[in-house]
């Protein structure tokens, strides 16, 4: 397993990580998975006998029953562990039940130390933008659970180009701490981040969580032109990731299945690949129901793809430049930055 800099912060995290958005199944997480603690135990220790050190939770995944399952199942190596949970959408009744003010910031973090069994979270995100509260109060409300080392390093999820930079302003301006990290949803058939969000982080340093990166469940191979598979999330409620052109997710998802099979690896392994060889990915987030879902996917952490065949994948996969970025194509390509080849190498 390959350990990569979570942006410039000193911490190092698996390029796999667990993710557990499937442990429990309460209400609508039931479409996604209900894996109980015996069998999310088997996850874990699967995922641990691979290298992956980084666990990837949230207050709200089946109303906290994640959190708790995670709590359970890492006693005893919890410090061998990274824990990482998150909070702003609602989580108790109540006006002041979501958000992110410091009121919501507060009682979240507490209930998820108590849920998971901990007295530290290694990384706090902000599960999603709220437009309403301050970013002042924000930031300065992560910035205090830093320093009584409640938390030790901060990142956000969800958040848009700039949202994420406004953010980032505020703490520089006064002194607070900084995002370490965002999590955001990228995969073959959803390279939208590409456009803003990954050159905005890595101008800034941040490192990138890359969340569904199967975009639930597509990218296993199981769904394929003309056949309807048997069970799956999209046959479900589930309408994450929304799919907006399905000629071509399936023209990508060929292609990630040609390509598998030159190597004789499941597809999965092929676009989790596709994802570790991109900018700024600290961790790509994996997760399953079972135990055989997770031993299907951890190779793919060693799972080399030739130039030819990224190529393949970038071009199958690429969508029109939008503006202004096909005007920088064509007008500025003699000053490019680093972060500016994201789209427009």
């Amino acid at each position: 397993m390959e350990y990569r800099q979570l942006g410039r912060s000193g911490l190092r995290v698996s390029a796999l990580s667990l993710g557990t958005m499937t442990f429990g199944g309460l209400g609508g997480f039931s479409n996604v998975g209900a894996t109980s603690v015996a069998e999310a135990r088997r996850v874990l220790d699967r995922c641990i006998e691979a290298g992956v050190n980084l666990v990837d939770t949230a207050d709200i995944y089946s109303d906290g029953v994640s959190e708790e399952i995670v709590g359970e199942i890492v006693k005893g190596r919890r410090h061998d562990l990274l824990i990482a949970t998150k909070c702003r959408f609602p989580s108790e009744a109540g006006a002041n039940g979501a958000g992110s003010s410091r009121h919501h910031i507060f009682r979240s973090v507490e209930a998820s130390l108590s849920r998971l069994g901990t007295d530290y979270i290694d990384l706090y995100q902000l599960h999603g933008w709220d437009g309403q509260t301050a970013l002042e109060e924000t930031m300065g409300a992560l910035d205090s659970l830093v320093k009584a080392g409640k938390v030790r390093y901060i990142g956000c999820s969800n958040y848009s180009a700039w949202h994420l930079m406004k953010a980032l302003a505020v703490s520089d301006r006064l002194g607070l701490e900084r995002f370490s990290s965002q999590q955001i949803y990228w995969s073959l058939i959803g390279r939208d981040a590409e456009v803003e969000l990954v050159p905005a982080g890595l101008d800034q340093g941040l490192g990138t969580l890359v969340w569904s990166p199967l975009a639930g469940g597509l990218l296993t191979g199981k769904y394929r032109r003309g056949a309807k598979p048997s069970e799956g999330r999209h046959l479900t409620d589930w309408d994450e990731p929304p799919i907006y052109d399905e000629s071509k997710v399936y023209d990508v998802i060929e292609a990630v299945v040609e390509v598998a099979g030159a190597h004789g690896v499941p597809p999965a392994q092929v676009a989790l690949a596709w994802l570790l060889s991109r900018p700024s990915v600290a961790s790509v987030i994996v997760g399953a129901r079972n135990e055989e879902q997770v031993s299907g996917t951890l190779p793919a952490a060693d799972l080399k793809l030739s130039a030819d065949e990224l190529r393949r994948l970038n071009e199958v996969s690429a969508s029109p430049l939008p503006y202004p970025l096909w005007h920088q194509a064509k007008t500025v390509r003699d000053r490019l930055g680093p972060a500016d080849r994201v789209l427009l190498a």
